[in-house]
């Protein structure tokens, strides 16, 4: 059953109102709703690195309310000016990695986002804070903790917000089992189950370690390991995993193929998973209570599916609830949240519901995870 324009609207107004949590995540059940942004100017970004990620990026700031294109970074200068004819970008605001640190001087920038390859992550997030600029990163925020803990430190010391693009933080549906589970609805979380992988194809960056930094855990096991950390509200210990290639073909010469593992919470719940660059799964993650369960399917830009039921612990013999709705927005609606939530704790100089330090925790989760593998990164 999908839900209503008038429920996405409430949800979504949770999404930008939501108060900062103590491990740094955003809270959905709150009752009054932000002020408006004081500034009603949009805020400037400047996109570094225009491949797939980036696409989905422009197309949500070109929906959003408060946020712009205004400059872009690339080494394909032909592709960056057909790019800045459509976002209405200057000329003289294109870049080059060899000009990069430019920006500077380029009053039209507030922010950047940076959507390099991961082991670029820290590097372009540190000169951008240097040059006095905003960072929005995308996940995972670095290939170490330690690049995790310089981008944060770079950006603490230049006095700009650094944010990591958790973007489902941001999202309805992900809003409204959060929303559930927290307000205990669902009972104490017991057990938890998530997977998401694909059969990556030959060429990517992604699975060499100069550039990604690790296999599928970097890329797509991160949706699980984060969904855990939501929605326990809680550091993980008590690692045990595993890491297999069964394809050894040039995919697999550096990097592993699958990774499964076991975590278990302080609050007494377990969670596994397993993220894989050799199958395409249909990515979900499930969560048993003491009163039901709830599961929501894809970690991908649209469609987003929760299924669930729960009993009433105040009225046990009630039917159950039963949950069965689909987020109807189209991509790149995620992005224009996200950006948008960036844009307005800038304006409102605000911290991000999702920042460095969010990013820091779970790189040294995979960190953990790929020690107890047998993995060395």
């Amino acid at each position: 059953m999908p839900i209503s324009r008038r429920e996405f609207a409430k949800l979504g107004a949770l999404g930008l109102a939501a108060q900062r949590m103590p491990n740094g995540f955003a809270q959905a059940s709150v009752a009054q709703s932000e002020p408006a942004v004081a500034d009603s100017r949009r805020i400037g970004y400047c996109v570094i690195g225009l491949g797939r990620i980036a696409e989905h990026f422009l197309g949500g700031t070109k929906d959003s309310a408060h946020s712009k294109i205004t400059a872009l970074v690339s080494g394909h200068r032909d592709k960056a000016e057909r790019i800045a004819v459509q976002y209405g970008v200057p000329r003289e605001s294109i870049y080059s990695y060899e000009d990069f640190d430019h920006i500077a001087t380029n009053p039209a920038i507030d922010a950047v986002y940076v959507a390099l390859p991961n082991s670029m992550h820290a590097e372009y997030t540190i000169r951008a804070a240097k040059a006095g600029k905003h960072v929005l990163c995308e996940k995972p925020m670095a290939i170490s903790s330690a690049e995790c803990q310089q981008m944060i430190d770079a950006c603490r010391a230049a006095h700009v917000k650094l944010m990591i693009a958790y973007r489902l933080h941001y999202e309805p549906i992900t809003l409204k089992a959060f929303d559930i589970v927290r307000s205990g609805r669902l009972g104490r979380l017991q057990a938890m189950e998530a997977a998401n992988g694909f059969n990556i194809k030959p060429g990517e960056w992604r699975y060499t370690k100069k550039l990604g930094g690790g296999g599928s855990l970097f890329d797509v096991g991160i949706y699980c390991l984060n969904a855990f950390r939501m929605f326990t509200g809680e550091e993980p210990f008590g690692y045990q995993a595993q890491a297999s290639t069964q394809d050894h073909d040039e995919r697999f010469t550096e990097v592993e193929e699958n990774v499964s593992w076991l975590m278990r919470f302080p609050s007494g719940a377990l969670a596994t998973a397993a993220s894989s660059y050799g199958a395409d799964m249909d990515g979900y993650y499930r969560l048993h209570g003491a009163h039901g369960w709830l599961q929501v399917s894809t970690f991908g830009y649209q469609g987003l599916h929760l299924l669930g039921q729960y009993a009433s612990a105040s009225e046990p013999d009630s039917p159950p609830v039963k949950l069965d709705e689909t987020n109807p927005e189209k991509d790149p609606m995620q992005f224009a949240r996200q950006v948008d939530h960036f844009s307005e704790c800038i304006l409102l100089n605000r911290t991000p519901k999702t920042p460095g330090e969010e990013g820091l925790a779970d790189l040294r989760c995979i960190e953990a995870i790929y020690k107890s593998a047998g993995v060395k990164l």
